[in-house]
């Protein structure tokens, strides 16, 4: 078989644009036309416009010190490149804006910016985008967007990511729900997305852009903190680490950390807002709990969501217990499965789901014993009569190891069930038994092949290795805080992390079983009756608060990052399972109303599926590429 030609770079149309600073022109703003990086996270995008743009736009461009080329705009803040760029097919772009005087002076704290989008064929940006409005809105709507792949202390609007094949599925993810928080060609924060199922929190948008324009219109003064200029308060309140780390020192830096930093000085923030005539309308009135940007969706059959999960194409995928159904969702929110979602396969109640390496979803059916399989478009595998046998026993948990073998725990059963990849039973009808089961809820595999299983029963976990066989004791594994746990997931280094239901906190395990939170567990945060945990690319911990309608976020050590209340994202969520974290670094919420939560930006980028994440050769520590970035 001969290999695959490379993508020919396809010369550029005319890319026509404004650049504004809330409602006025931006004069003699540099504009630079650059693709996201794939050399690493941290890394820098690719510059696209080459020296023709001297010849064809004399004295309205130019070459700043790294070498990049750029044109200028004009009195009225225009802008036109034309043909002087090119860009490979699936490439993704966007347009940085440097500099320029806003009315107030020359103002070199202002970079802004607006996402162009997968490289089309033919270079033909026009024809999807005949105007690009460049403002602090179009720079809310990439900083968080993009968040997941900014990695630049210092400059953060340089967006780049591993380059393997599923960083650049994740990229082009992100490049897309920018096109879910505004309109490019007028630079407006929209209320709903373009598919029609989304609600946008248009008033929180434009109050960050607001905010955002109290320093792009000026002079670009940092001074303080003795009568701080707006540039200086805005920077000294969105540091990189949020509290602590690099000032910023321009403005879709300081948006960049925002997204990033969300709970961090929302009433400084806030109080950049001009009392009034604010140039974004309509805005907050107040202060919200933190700056989380949250789109909540329907439709797609949404009936009563029990368990959910994101396949390797970002795809959202739902079981629902209350229509016997599952649901489908694409990346940027859109409906795929229609309002019954789909059926059949002997789905009934189904209570877990997982994705395998092929994209098949899996799901269990504690109220008739039995677990169903469906293609990665959404059409049953199973007959009506599902996979029976193996012990299954009110199965309510899925997990799927490295051979595509596929784990239930059994929770009337006491016991855990495994079917090979084929959905032939391996358990007897017995199923696997002892460790310490009682009541289990969950399941998770580690990179030995280590099967972890959370015990709503006797709170405790416990742990059997891929043949089956119980390493922890009778007992199972005790202390760590656990109490009534309902959801364990597992981090790159083996460690094992627990939710607990009954008390409000977080456990977490060594490989080997030791706990290591203490015996009151990790708390704060804003936990509340959580009932899931999911870790994310940077290996920090999340869980949902059913009890508080947030998501509270932890680090690596167990240290709250949320406050008391976590996220709560101006009420976007609805006594909400989850999250899930997709390969963009958006976090997903199931919440009790039948809809779906969405926090653009808010986590970093994950390998998705969670079997992605395995080793194919089994380590001997549970380490794995587990809660890591693609």
């Amino acid at each position: 078989m001969s290999p695959t030609a490379a993508p020919t770079p396809e010369i550029g149309q005319e890319i026509r644009g404004v650049v504004h600073g809330g409602q006025q022109p931006i004069v003699g703003a540099e504009v630079l036309v650059v693709a996201a990086g794939t050399g690493g996270y941290g890394g820098s995008p690719s510059t696209l416009l080459n020296s023709s743009v001297l010849t064809n736009n004399p004295g309205n461009s130019g070459q700043e010190e790294n070498g990049n080329y750029y044109v200028t705009t004009d009195s009225n803040g225009d802008f036109s490149i034309t043909g002087d760029y090119s860009c490979t097919p699936g490439q993704q772009v966007y347009l940085i804006a440097v500099g320029g005087n806003p009315g107030a002076g020359t103002n070199n704290a202002i970079v802004l910016m607006a996402v162009l989008g997968s490289c089309p064929n033919a270079g033909n940006f026009a024809s999807a985008t005949p105007f690009v409005f460049i403002d602090e809105v179009s720079t809310v709507a990439a900083a968080y967007a993009l968040a997941g792949f900014s990695a630049n202390p210092t400059k953060g609007y340089q967006i780049s990511s591993s380059g393997t094949a599923l960083a650049k599925i994740g990229v082009a993810n992100a490049f897309a729900n920018a096109a879910s928080l505004e309109t490019l060609s007028t630079g407006v924060a929209l209320a709903t997305t373009p598919a029609g199922n989304g609600t946008v929190p248009q008033s929180e948008i434009n109050t960050l852009a607001n905010i955002l324009s109290a320093c792009v219109n000026s002079n670009g003064a940092v001074t303080g903190p003795t009568n701080p200029s707006a540039c200086y308060t805005l920077f000294n309140n969105a540091l990189y680490g949020g509290s602590s780390g690099a000032i910023p020192s321009d403005t879709a830096t300081a948006a960049i950390n925002i997204a990033h930093n969300p709970g961090s000085n929302v009433s400084a923030l806030f109080a950049l807002q001009p009392a009034s005539a604010a140039p974004f309308q309509p805005s907050l009135s107040a202060a919200p709990n933190d700056w989380t940007v949250g789109l909540i969706y329907t439709g797609g059959g949404l009936d009563s969501v029990a368990a959910f999960a994101i396949d390797g194409l970002g795809d959202i995928w739902l079981a629902n217990d209350g229509n016997n159904s599952i649901s489908e969702f694409g990346p940027t929110g859109a409906a795929i499965s229609t309002s019954g979602g789909f059926t059949g396969g002997g789905l009934s109640n189904p209570t877990g789901l997982a994705i395998d390496n092929s994209g098949d979803l899996w799901t269990s059916s504690p109220a008739n014993n039995r677990i169903s399989e469906f293609g990665s478009n959404g059409t049953a595998i199973t007959t009506s009569s599902g996979y029976t046998g193996g012990g299954l026993n009110s199965p309510r948990s899925v997990a799927i190891d490295i051979s595509g073998d596929v784990w239930l725990g059994n929770s009337s059963g006491n016991s855990i069930s495994e079917f090979s990849s084929g959905g032939t039973a391996i358990t007897t009808s017995s199923g696997y038994t002892g460790g310490g089961l009682n009541s289990p809820r969950a399941a998770s595999i580690d990179g030995s092949g280590n099967v972890w299983v959370a015990n709503n029963g006797n709170s405790t976990i416990s742990k059997f290795n891929n043949s089956g066989t119980a390493i922890s004791t009778s007992s199972g594994y005790t202390g760590g805080g656990l109490n009534a746990p309902k959801d364990l997931a597992i981090d790159s280094s083996g460690n094992v992390w627990v939710a607990n239901n009954g008390n409000s906190t977080i456990s977490e395990f060594s490989n080997s079983g030791t706990a290591i939170s203490s015996s009151s567990g990790y708390s704060g945060g804003g936990l509340n009756a959580p009932v899931v945990v999911a870790i994310d690319g940077s290996g920090n911990v999340w869980a949902a608060n059913q009890g508080g309608n947030s998501v509270s976020e932890f680090n690596s050590s167990g240290t709250a990052i949320t406050g008391s209340n976590g996220y709560t994202c101006a009420g976007c969520m609805n006594s909400p399972a989850g999250p899930v974290i997709d390969g963009s670094g958006n976090a997903w919420v199931a919440n009790g109303n039948n809809t779906i939560t969405e926090l653009i930006g808010a986590a970093t980028p994950v390998i998705t599926p969670i079997v992605a994440g395995l080793p194919l050769t089994l380590t001997g520590n549970g380490s794995s590429n587990l809660g890591t970035r693609p």
